[in-house]
């Protein structure tokens, strides 16, 4: 699956979200809000290091700050 138009159109207005950032998350499984919710901002920046093969999600403070970020957007989504 992936994240309808609406909730991609949604997290793209979250500072440091982009199109690749969308795409990790999608291919690890979490593609909706509600999901985005749910998880753990350090589980996926640890998840997309290892899918990528390189540790710059997991210690890039960017990185870090746009996945929490975005899940504290869907909490907030989702909370309405």
């Amino acid at each position: 699956m992936a994240f309808t138009e609406t909730e991609k159109a949604a997290l793209l207005t979250v500072k440091g979200v982009g199109e690749k950032v969308i795409m990790r998350l999608e291919q690890m499984g979490i593609d909706s809000l509600d999901k985005l919710a749910l998880a753990n901002p350090q589980d996926i920046t640890e998840q997309a290091a290892s899918l990528v093969g390189s540790s710059c999600w997991k210690n890039s403070p960017q990185a870090k700050a746009a996945i929490t970020m975005a899940v504290d957007f869907a909490r907030g989504k989702i909370q309405k």
